[in-house]
């Protein structure tokens, strides 16, 4: 066995071994124990740094993700945002033709639907379905004798969720059923 120093820490030479060595000269225990609970305050202080720098980097990454973390999303943004300016820019010439431009804001507004909907966002048009309260937004009820009773008649307003979770209802008007008057006549 090699040499080791009797305050070592992770190799202590046990008592038996140090009284025969010959060339270590015996330590006082309180001296030993002196030295240990230096060593180990070195090691604390050391850890309590390791560990204060290891949270001043995480608070510091995690700040950098919050403000990066829509830039993917910004990037696949920014083509539908360069057709926009065309179609803004061929609307102003003289002699624009109104129907080419309603296609071209019609594509561009495709463009849009197909990026959000590749960074998981998901659109709720729920006309014809059973009315669900955790998706949408009852604005009012109107009598239809096409459409059963509970189900969407008109989407006022398109909800929307991202990966599962839901960012906006849609507003529809839900049916009533067979008006009154309609069911006395048949």
């Amino acid at each position: 066995m090699p040499d080791s120093d009797p305050t070592d820490t992770l190799n202590p030479v046990p008592p038996a071994e140090a009284a025969a060595a010959p060339n270590v000269p015996a330590t006082d225990p309180l001296a030993t124990a002196k030295q240990e609970a230096a060593a180990n305050y070195d090691r604390y202080l050391r850890a309590m740094a390791d560990l204060e720098n290891f949270r001043r980097r995480t608070v510091r990454e995690k700040d950098e993700l919050r403000q990066f973390a829509t830039s993917r999303v910004l990037e696949d943004l920014l083509p539908v945002m360069d057709n926009l300016a065309l179609g803004l820019d061929s609307a102003k010439q003289p002699g624009a033709d109104l129907q080419a431009l309603a296609g071209g804001v019609d594509l561009v507004l495709n463009q849009l639907k197909t990026t959000l909907t590749n960074h998981g966002l998901k659109e709720i048009s729920p006309l014809g379905q059973p009315f669900d309260a955790n998706l949408h937004e009852a604005l009012t009820a109107q009598p239809s004798a096409t459409v059963p009773e509970g189900n969407v008649v008109t989407v006022v307003r398109t909800g929307y969720s991202l990966n599962g979770r839901l960012l906006r209802p849609a507003a529809v008007i839900i049916s009533g059923g067979a008006s009154k008057k309609d069911g006395a006549k048949a």
